[in-house]
């Protein structure tokens, strides 16, 4: 169907491998200025919330990192009431000691990709704070919903997002690792700063599949044993981020909040 009727309050965006979200849930097709979102979005209710979910690559992992529509994921997601996202992804590791299944809740992000649309605003002067990129509310409901289960996440930590589709070269990684970096992903950006863009708190859950190219000499990365890791881990991923729409606060106050704060955007926000 097509419809902006339906509504949510929180979405989350899947990777690899997180096709499937929400049960006994309604799909919904959104119409953006910047075209369609990689999927339909499901909406439905969990922990008395309502949820939105979009498969960032869509089903069947259809539009790789770099040919994702972000502006009109992020825009889509707005479109339908969401104000606090969720962002689930894979994610090489840059430290030895955070291995193949390590869950962590990055802090802070560096962008190394090229040529990727990253701003709704191709006019006027619209510059968002960035200086931290990911929701302390949003973190610390991550935090909160982990030591609930019983479960280890890692707090803290910069991801670095590349282009892709290839992984890293074995130098790459160590210049990565070198800078004190933690992560390495496809997807973060500009994911993180449009949400900022239009005022929206966003949150990153990292996944660890594989110890990044240089960290190991005897091994690099393949995609089979990325899919294999996700694959294995996803039950306790899917848990931790439904533990987290239940601890995500009710109302909102944050920076995130006040992105937009003294700015006259020159696009009418949905």
């Amino acid at each position: 169907m097509t419809s902006t009727t339906e509504t949510a309050e929180v979405a989350v965006i899947g990777g690899s491998g997180f096709y499937e979200l929400l049960t006994d849930a309604e799909r919904v097709t959104v119409d953006t200025p910047f075209g369609a979102p990689s999927d339909a979005i499901t909406v439905g209710t969990v922990a008395g919330r309502r949820v939105a979910f979009l498969p960032r690559h869509g089903q069947g992992h259809r539009y790789p990192a770099h040919r994702i529509n972000y502006r009109a994921n992020i825009w889509g997601l707005r479109a339908l009431g969401v104000r606090q996202i969720l962002a689930p992804c894979a994610v090489g590791s840059l430290r030895r000691d955070w291995g193949p299944g390590t869950v962590a809740v990055p802090d802070q992000l560096v962008d190394r990709t090229t040529g990727r649309t990253q701003s709704y605003y191709d006019e006027g002067a619209v510059h968002v704070s960035f200086a931290d990129p990911y929701c302390a509310e949003g973190r610390g409901a991550v935090l909160k919903a982990a030591a609930s289960a019983g479960a280890e996440v890692r707090d803290g930590g910069t991801m670095v997002v590349i282009d892709g589709p290839r992984f890293s070269t074995r130098a790459e990684s160590q210049w990565y690792a070198a800078a004190g970096w933690s992560l390495v992903n496809m997807t973060g950006h500009p994911e993180a700063v449009l949400a900022r863009e239009l005022a929206l708190c966003y949150t990153s859950v990292a996944l660890v599949t594989d110890l990044d190219a240089g960290i190991d000499a005897a091994e690099s990365v393949a995609q089979d044993e990325v899919f294999r890791v996700f694959a294995a881990n996803i039950d306790r991923l899917k848990e931790l981020v439904l533990r987290t729409v239940a601890a995500l606060p009710t109302s909102r106050d944050c920076p995130c909040t006040h992105a937009l704060d003294g700015i006259d955007p020159p696009l009418e926000l949905p």
